[in-house]
C-alpha cells in the first residue's frame, strides 16, 4: 500500500517515487555540497531558460514567460552563493550530474522540431518538479529552522516553474501529445531514481 507521502508526490508533481527520507540525514552531513550542487542547479536553469529564448525567439509566449524565470533563477544562485558565504563555506566544484546527463540521454534525438522542442520543456519540468520535492523533504526534515524556511521558499518557486514549462509545452503541441510523452518521462525517471539510489548516487 501507497504511504500518503508518496500519493502527495504523484498528484501535486507528477513524480512516482518519493526520495528516499535518508537524503536529509546525508544533506545535513554535507551542507557545503548540498548548497554547492544548489547553487549550479539554480545557475543552470538560468542559462538553459536563456538558451530556450535564444533558439525559439519567434515563440513570443515563450520569451515573455521565461524572461522573468531566468532573473529568478539567478537571484536564487545569488542566494545560495550568500548562503555559503555567511556560513564559511566555500563554492566547490561543479560535480559531473548523472541525474541530469541521464534526462539529456532520454531526449528524442533525430526529430522533428517540435519533438525536440516537446522534450526540451518537458526535461526542464521534471528538473524543477523533482528539486521541489527535494527542497520540500529538506524544509521538512532539516533541524534548523532557518533552513527549513530557507528551502521552503524555493519548494515554492519550483512549484511554479514545473507547472509553467508544462503549460509552455501544452500551449504549443497538442495537449494529448504532451500528456503521452510526459508520461513516458515520469516512467523514465521513476527508474532512474531507483537505479541511482540502489548505487548510492547523489543528486541535487
Amino acid at each position: 500500500m501507497e504511504s500518503t507521502e508518496s500519493i502527495n508526490v504523484k498528484n501535486i508533481l507528477g513524480l512516482q517515487l518519493p526520495t528516499d527520507p535518508r537524503w536529509v540525514n546525508l544533506a545535513e552531513i554535507s551542507l557545503e555540497a548540498v548548497l554547492t550542487d544548489h547553487a549550479y542547479c539554480e545557475q543552470k536553469a538560468a542559462t538553459t531558460c536563456i538558451s530556450l529564448i535564444q533558439r525559439y525567439s519567434d515563440r513570443v509566449e515563450l520569451v515573455e514567460e521565461l524572461a522573468p524565470i531566468v532573473t529568478e533563477e539567478w537571484g536564487h544562485f545569488r542566494l545560495v552563493l550568500a548562503e555559503l558565504k555567511k556560513r564559511g563555506l566555500k563554492l566547490g566544484k561543479q560535480r559531473k550530474d548523472l541525474y541530469v546527463n541521464a534526462l539529456l540521454e532520454f531526449q528524442v534525438k533525430g526529430g522533428s522540431v517540435d519533438d525536440t522542442f516537446l522534450d526540451r520543456l518537458l526535461t526542464m519540468a521534471l528538473i524543477e518538479a523533482r528539486s521541489c520535492e527535494r527542497f520540500k523533504r529538506l524544509s521538512e526534515g532539516l533541524e534548523d529552522p532557518y533552513l527549513q524556511n530557507f528551502y521552503r521558499r524555493f519548494m515554492e518557486s519550483e512549484a511554479g516553474h514545473y507547472k509553467l514549462f508544462i503549460e509552455l509545452a501544452e500551449m504549443y503541441i497538442d495537449k494529448e501529445r504532451v500528456r503521452k510523452r510526459w508520461k513516458e518521462w515520469l516512467d523514465f525517471e521513476a527508474g532512474l531514481m531507483e537505479s541511482m539510489e540502489v548505487r548510492g548516487d547523489r543528486i541535487h
